[in-house]
C-alpha cells in the first residue's frame, strides 16, 4: 500500500515538475488526471504528503504549485476556544489559525505560518508548519494530586492541556494548591504536556494566593537582586550644595504635591502664579536620572520591569521603596533634584513660551484630591483655613485648568469619562466595596497640567530633531469607523470622514451631541472600541485621541520607564552633550525601548484588570440571588453583558433567556426575540439577578431579574 501511494506521489511531482502545468485546485487537478469523485480523499492525502515534504505549497487562492511556500514568522497568541491568531511584526492584521491548523502550538510561541487565504476583504488564514521556539516555559494553576502522580490545571484559559507532573516532581504538593510548574515537555498529538513544580504560592483559600497566582502568572517580578537593593542604598544620599550646583534655584516657589491618599512615589509638583496677562505654570517632575544611571543594575532592572504595577492590594513597584518612596519622592519641606517644565500660558490656553531646566525645590505642602476638592468645590470652611495660604494658588490653578480644557477641547481632544474601578479591600484582601474612581476638581488640574508639560516637551524636541520617546496614537481602522457610522445612522447621527480619515473632532462632536441622551453610554463605548491603542515609539506620528501633533510621557519618571528615558535625553541636551556619538547611540537602542515599554504597559494593565475581574468575582458571591440595575455594555452572538453602576459587569447567556429564542444582530447590537419581539439594545436599562460566580474563570453570571426586588 505504502508502496502505490509514494508511486502516486512521484507521479504527481513530476506533472507538477511539467514546464506545461499551470497551477490548478485540487477538483481541477482530479479531473485532469481522471481521479473518480470516490477517490478524491486519497488525492488529497498524496497532496498533503507532498506539500509536508515541501514539495508543493498552496497559493492564496487555493492552487497547488511546485516548491516549498515561503513562512510568515510571528508570535501565536491561543483563544481559549481552541483556534488562536499569529501576530506579525510589521503588520496590521493577525493571521487567523483554525483548531485544526495549530500544529500543536502553544500559547506565545514563537511559529512559521503558511498563509492559506485571504479574499473577500475577510481575515488571513493559514496553518502552523514550524515551532520556531517556546514563548511560554512555566505555567501557574491548581494542582490535583492522584495516587502516583498529580496535574496541573491551567489558569490562563489560552493553555488547552493540563500539565501531566510525575510524583517525584511534585515538589510535594497536595490537591488545592496553587503552584508554578515549569514545562519539561510539550507533549505532542497524543501526549499532554509535562512538568515538574518549581514553586508552592500557597493553598487556593489562603488570603493573597489568588492576587500572587495573578502576579506569577504574568511573570510579574516582585522581589529586587540584592545587587539593585544594595545600589538604591548607596545613591540614595539627602540632596548636596554639590548636587545643586548648577541647578536653577526654586525653593523660595510656593508649589505642592496633589495626589491620592495612598500615593506614597510622588514624582510631580505643581505651581502657578500670574504675570501681567499670563499664567506661569510650573510643572516639577523628580530627577530620577540622577540616582539612576545609564547601563547600572538599577536602570537594567527599571527596563526589565518597564511600568509599575498597581494591583488592587499591592503595588509593585519599578523601583526600589528606597527610591520610589524616598530621595526619588517629592516630599514636603524636602529638598529635592528635579526636571522643571516652565510654561507661559495666555488667556486663551496658549503656551507662548517655555523653559526646561534642571533645578532644586522644597514642595510647601502634600495635599490630596479630596482635600483640594473641599475646599475648591465644596466650599469646605475647615479645610479652607486650614491651608488657607495656598488657596489663592488653588483658585488661580482651578482657573488655568479651566482655559487649558477648553483649548484643548476646541481643537477636538477626545475625553472618554468611563469611571475606573476604586476597590477597598479589608485586611485580609477580601472586597468590601466597589465603587466608580472619583473624577473630580483636582484630579482634572494634575490631568490638565500633565498634558500641557508633555505636549511641550514632545513639541520642544521634535523641532531639535533629536532622537526622543513618543506617546502616539494612530487614527482608526477604516472598517472600524465604517461599522460605527452605521451604527450611529439608526439614532439619526453621522460621522464626516474626508479622504477616508475621520479626524478626533468629529467623534468629540458626536460624544458632544449624543450628551445626557439615552444611547450616550452605548455609542461613547462603541467609539472608545473603534480606537487603536496608544503606544511609545521613536517616530513622531502624533497623538489622534488628544487631537495634538506632539505627546510624549514626561511626568513619571519613578513608575514608568519611557519618562525616565527621555528625562536622560532631556539632560544631555542641558547640558550640551548630546553629540554625533550620543545621538547614534539612542537612534540605535529607543526602537527597541520603545517596543519593550510598550509591550510591558500591556503585560501590566492586563494583570490589573485580572486582579480587578478576581476582586470582582468575590464581591458578587456575597451577593447571589440579589437583584440589580444595570446597563447592556456589549452583545454578542452567545449573549450580553450587563454593567452595574459599581462596574461590575456580568454575562446573561443567551441560553438563560427563556422566555424565547433570541437573534443576534451584529450590526445593529441588538438581541430580537423570535415569537415576542421583545428588543435588547446596546445602552438599555435591565434588571438583573446575580445567578453564579466562578473564580477559576473569573466570570460573573447574571439573569434577566423576574420583577425584581
Amino acid at each position: 500500500m505504502d508502496q502505490i501511494f509514494e508511486k502516486r506521489k512521484k507521479i504527481i511531482y513530476e506533472f507538477i515538475c511539467d514546464e506545461l502545468y499551470v497551477p490548478m485546485k485540487l477538483k481541477e487537478l482530479a479531473m485532469l488526471l481522471q481521479v473518480p469523485k470516490s477517490e478524491r480523499e486519497d488525492l488529497k492525502a498524496v497532496m498533503d504528503s507532498l506539500e509536508a515534504d515541501g514539495k508543493v505549497h498552496v497559493t492564496q487562492k487555493g492552487k497547488y504549485v511546485k516548491g516549498k511556500a515561503e513562512g510568515v514568522r510571528g508570535i501565536y497568541q491561543a483563544h481559549p476556544k481552541g483556534f488562536g491568531f499569529v501576530t506579525v511584526e510589521d503588520s496590521e492584521e493577525d493571521i487567523f489559525i483554525s483548531g485544526d491548523d495549530t500544529n500543536g502550538a502553544f500559547h506565545l510561541d514563537t511559529v512559521e505560518v503558511l498563509v492559506k487565504k485571504s479574499q473577500d476583504g475577510k481575515r488571513r488564514e493559514g496553518k502552523i508548519t514550524k515551532i520556531i521556539s517556546h514563548g511560554m516555559t512555566t505555567v501557574v494553576g491548581y494542582f490535583q494530586k492522584n495516587q502516583n502522580f498529580g496535574f496541573v490545571l491551567p489558569d490562563n484559559e489560552r493553555i488547552m492541556q493540563d500539565i501531566f507532573i510525575p510524583a517525584e516532581r511534585s515538589k510535594g504538593a497536595v490537591t488545592g494548591h496553587k503552584v508554578v510548574a515549569e514545562i519539561t515537555s510539550y507533549g505532542g498529538e497524543k501526549k499532554k504536556p509535562e512538568g515538574k513544580i518549581i514553586e508552592i504560592i500557597g493553598h487556593v483559600n489562603d488570603p493573597g494566593t489568588d492576587i500572587m497566582s495573578i502576579v506569577r502568572g504574568y511573570d510579574l517580578l516582585v522581589e529586587f537582586p540584592e545587587k539593585v537593593l544594595n545600589q538604591s542604598e548607596r545613591v540614595s544620599k539627602p540632596v548636596s550644595t554639590a548636587d545643586m550646583a548648577g541647578r536653577k534655584d526654586l525653593r523660595e516657589w510656593q508649589m505642592v504635591t496633589i495626589d491620592g491618599e495612598d500615593a506614597k512615589d510622588l514624582d510631580d509638583a505643581v505651581s502657578v502664579t500670574r504675570e501681567g496677562e499670563h499664567y506661569i505654570l510650573g510643572v516639577h517632575i523628580a530627577d530620577v536620572t540622577n540616582y539612576v544611571q545609564e547601563n547600572s543594575a538599577l536602570d537594567r532592572e527599571a527596563y526589565k520591569r518597564g511600568t509599575s504595577v498597581y494591583l488592587v492590594d499591592r503595588v509593585i513597584p519599578m523601583l526600589p521603596h528606597i527610591l520610589s518612596n524616598g530621595i526619588c519622592s517629592l516630599n514636603a519641606h524636602e529638598d529635592r533634584l528635579a526636571l522643571s517644565c516652565i510654561m507661559k500660558v495666555d488667556k486663551k490656553g496658549n503656551i507662548v513660551d517655555h523653559e526646561i531646566a534642571e533645578t532644586v525645590i522644597c514642595v510647601d505642602e502634600r495635599m490630596t484630591y479630596t482635600s483640594v476638592k473641599k475646599i475648591l468645590e465644596e466650599k469646605d470652611a475647615t479645610e479652607t483655613e486650614k491651608y488657607a495660604e495656598y488657596v489663592p494658588m488653588f483658585e488661580l490653578m482651578e482657573e488655568l485648568a479651566g482655559i487649558l480644557r477648553e483649548k484643548r477641547k476646541k481643537r477636538g481632544s477626545i475625553d472618554f469619562d468611563f469611571p475606573e474601578t476604586k476597590m477597598i479591600l479589608d485586611e485580609k484582601g477580601r472586597p468590601v466595596e466597589i465603587k466608580p474612581y472619583d473624577r473630580n476638581v483636582a484630579t482634572k488640574i494634575i490631568e490638565d497640567f500633565m498634558l500641557a508639560a508633555n505636549e511641550t516637551v514632545a513639541e520642544d524636541f521634535f523641532w531639535q530633531e533629536i532622537p526622543f520617546v513618543y506617546r502616539t496614537h494612530d487614527i482608526p481602522d477604516e472598517e472600524k469607523i465604517k461599522k460605527l457610522m452605521t451604527f450611529i445612522y439608526n439614532f439619526g447621527h453621522t460621522l464626516h470622514v474626508a479622504n477616508k480619515e475621520i479626524r478626533p473632532k468629529e467623534i468629540q462632536k458626536l460624544l458632544a451631541k449624543i450628551e445626557g441622551t439615552p444611547e450616550e453610554d452605548l455609542i461613547s463605548r462603541l467609539a472608545l472600541r473603534s480606537m487603536k491603542q496608544a503606544k511609545y515609539t521613536p517616530e513622531n506620528t502624533g497623538h489622534f485621541g488628544l487631537a495634538t501633533t506632539y505627546y510624549c510621557h514626561f511626568t513619571s519618571p519613578i513608575r514608568r520607564y519611557p519618562d525616565l528615558q527621555i528625562h536622560r535625553i532631556i539632560k544631555e541636551t542641558l547640558r550640551g552633550k548630546m553629540q554625533e556619538g550620543r545621538i547614534g547611540h539612542y537612534d540605535k537602542i529607543l526602537p527597541e525601548v520603545a517596543k519593550h515599554s510598550s509591550e510591558m504597559e500591556r503585560r501590566a494593565e492586563e494583570a490589573e484588570r485580572e486582579t480587578i475581574k478576581l476582586k470582582k468575582v468575590e464581591y458578587m458571591e456575597q451577593h447571589e440571588g440579589e437583584v440589580f440595575e444595570g446597563v447592556i455594555s456589549s452583545i454578542t452572538k452567545w449573549g450580553m453583558y450587563v454593567e452595574l453602576p459599581n462596574t461590575i459587569e456580568g454575562l446573561i447567556h443567551v441560553a438563560n433567556m427563556q422566555d424565547d429564542h433570541y437573534d443576534y444582530y451584529e450590526d445593529r447590537f441588538e438581541m430580537v426575540g423570535n415569537h415576542t419581539g421583545k428588543t435588547y439594545k446596546l445602552g438599555q436599562k435591565v434588571l438583573v439577578e446575580v445567578a453564579g460566580t466562578d473564580r477559576f474563570s473569573r466570570t460573573i453570571d447574571f439573569e434577566l431579574a423576574r420583577g425584581g426586588r
